[in-house]
């Protein structure tokens, strides 16, 4: 025969985990599109702006820098002219080939300092954007945080994906559980006047690391090729 008091015990765990049960409400799981908030964000179309501007000065000075490389080597190819033309004496072609020869160190010179203000530019700019990336989304967050006890969710899944198998996170979700729209809102009641507008085209895209994008997180500078010519 059992213990009754044993028994008691037992049937009195299982009743308290009934009402325990009973009295946790049923999960809420919201979704959001956090780099659908990043890429409106009118903060982040207001970095956009000044990326591009920094972009262009970058650009520029290296367009600069081109036209005079460029400048060297037409003078170091009229000092090689020089140097093989047959009416010139001994001394004007030695003469010739030594300005030449000085011409092709400064090209390299050139080259270097060239290479060194865009891979410099790329760094600072390739810096400036995972900042100003990682201080959005955690601005985000927050707001998102709000919205999402403003539901009452006990969970919320960013929905913008890829996950490294490349599909997205959520496969499936009903749209009336998406506040990615009430977070933009939200986050727009507190927009200065005069902020540009948001834009359905990424202005700093949000992937978590430079290795991890497409390369469109960081704006491009073309560096054209100004070779040293041969002897």
């Amino acid at each position: 025969m059992k213990n009754p008091i044993h028994t008691l015990f037992s049937l009195g765990a299982l009743g308290a985990a009934a009402v325990i049960a009973q009295a946790q409400p049923a999960p809420k799981i919201l979704v959001v599109d956090m780099a659908k908030i990043f890429d409106t964000h009118y903060e982040t179309q207001a970095e956009k702006a000044k990326l591009d501007d920094a972009t262009k000065k970058a650009q520029d000075q290296i367009d600069q820098m081109n036209k005079e490389g460029d400048a060297l080597v037409a003078q170091y190819k009229e000092l090689d002219e020089q140097s093989k033309n047959p009416a010139a004496t001994a001394d004007a072609k030695a003469k010739a080939v030594a300005d030449a020869q000085k011409k092709g160190q400064e090209i390299q010179a050139k080259l270097a300092d060239r290479n060194n203000l865009a891979t410099n530019a790329k760094s600072v700019l390739q810096e400036r954007i995972q900042k100003f990336r990682g201080t959005m989304l955690e601005e985000i967050s927050k707001v998102v945080v709000t919205v999402a006890k403003r539901h009452d969710a006990t969970l919320v899944v960013d929905k913008s994906g890829p996950t490294l198998l490349g599909v997205s996170p959520v496969i499936y979700f009903d749209p009336g559980y998406d506040i990615t729209s009430e977070v933009v809102a939200e986050i727009n009641k507190d927009r200065p006047a005069g902020t540009p507008a948001a834009s359905a085209t990424p202005a700093v895209a949000p992937a978590a690391a430079p290795a991890t994008s497409t390369g469109s997180d960081m704006p491009k500078i073309t560096v054209p090729g100004v070779t040293a010519p041969s002897k």
